[in-house]
């Protein structure tokens, strides 16, 4: 007997489960389930080291049990071994998707410090004032796409995943609208106006 923690299968069941997965048949799933989902979990946990992305692995596991059954040999191994070694490359997966999504974020934050802070210093007041009307007055003209992207990040606080979100839109679609946002902002926002200029000096 097998022991995952859940429920216990004898290892001969494993081709039997297997065709009722080819077949179609989900109470097989089910049964699949209730007898590997721990396992999978806690090889989802020791390599993100969170349980909500291992709840999340596992859906994408047993999805792809669900999907692809055939994918899964009887005469090469056991249910067992095959859905860890799933579930550990999904999770790696995700460990590397939550850097990529950490760099960016950071490429991002490092964007919107190129553009001049419009708050206005003691000895800056009058190119200060006038950056914060170009800051404003560049806002303005973005596309609203972009616009709304831009306020929801760095006016109320957003990550660009929460922004996709409450935006409806797919989150590369946001991260694109917030990176074309900023470098747009950063190129108006360049070269402030020189209060002198203005004055005839």
């Amino acid at each position: 007997m097998e022991s995952t923690g859940n429920t216990s299968v004898e290892p001969s069941a494993d081709a039997e489960l297997h065709r009722r997965l080819v077949y179609g048949d989900e109470s097989a799933l089910a049964e699949a389930y209730r007898a590997y989902g721990a396992l999978v979990k806690a090889v989802a946990v020791r390599v993100t080291h969170s349980p909500g992305a291992a709840e999340d692995v596992a859906q994408e596991v047993f999805a792809q049990l669900w999907s692809r059954p055939y994918a899964f040999d009887a005469g090469r191994g056991t249910l067992r071994t095959w859905l860890s070694v799933l579930a550990h490359r999904r999770a790696v997966d995700w460990v590397r998707s939550e850097a990529r999504h950490r760099k960016d974020a950071r490429a991002d934050d490092d964007a919107l410090h190129t553009i001049p802070d419009a708050a206005p210093g003691p000895d800056e007041a009058v190119v200060d004032r006038e950056r914060s009307l170009l800051l404003h007055s560049a806002l303005a003209e973005l596309p609203q796409p972009q616009r709304e992207v831009v306020h929801l990040a760095y006016f109320a606080g957003r990550t660009y995943r929460q922004a996709a979100v409450e935006l409806g839109i797919p989150e590369g679609t946001a991260k694109t609208r917030l990176r074309t946002a900023l470098r747009t902002l950063a190129e108006s926002l360049a070269d402030p106006p020189d209060p002198a200029w203005g004055q005839g000096a």
